[in-house]
């Protein structure tokens, strides 16, 4: 199922399919993709990235908020991992990525697989790609704070 780009929150980059691999839900779940993107609150002075779970009730896509399990935090924890990785080398791409290929990666999980993939469905892809780019780079010291802060404790559990 793929996710909307025409609500509030636009996705830029996406886990679609996230139902096979939602933890203890998986193949049973409302929880029917992931994403980056921005941010449905953003006003004209500011671009925020938010993360969302996407939800299908079976008759329409849920703006509901959702306490997140702990899996689902891990999985948009390598969502987002991937995709700052990928944004590190993007400015080789005239678009910030490769129109041809926008898969970024498939990470093995529960005997399937997330693919993280640049949402070319988004009719806006390539200015909101500039605008994500842009709030990554703005918030890279704080982005980056949290992630050395996650590798020491992942380092300290002997991960």
């Amino acid at each position: 199922m793929k996710i909307p780009t025409t609500l509030h929150h636009k996705p830029v980059v996406v886990a679609e399919n996230y139902e096979r691999i939602d933890g203890r839900l998986a193949r049973n779940t409302d929880a029917k993709g992931l994403s980056l993107g921005l941010a449905q609150w953003n006003d004209r002075d500011t671009v925020d990235i938010s993360a969302k779970v996407w939800r299908y009730t079976g008759e329409k896509w849920s703006r509901q908020s959702e306490e997140l399990p702990l899996h689902r935090v891990l999985d948009l924890s390598i969502l987002l991992c991937r995709s700052l990785a990928h944004f590190r080398e993007a400015y080789r791409y005239e678009h910030l990525y490769d129109p041809q290929n926008p898969v970024i990666d498939r990470v093995g999980l529960q005997g399937d697989a997330m693919t993280v993939s640049v949402c070319t469905d988004n009719e806006r892809i390539n200015e909101d790609l500039k605008l994500f780019y842009q709030a990554l780079s703005e918030d890279d010291e704080m982005i980056g704070e949290r992630l050395r802060t996650l590798s020491t404790i992942l380092q300290e559990m002997g991960y």
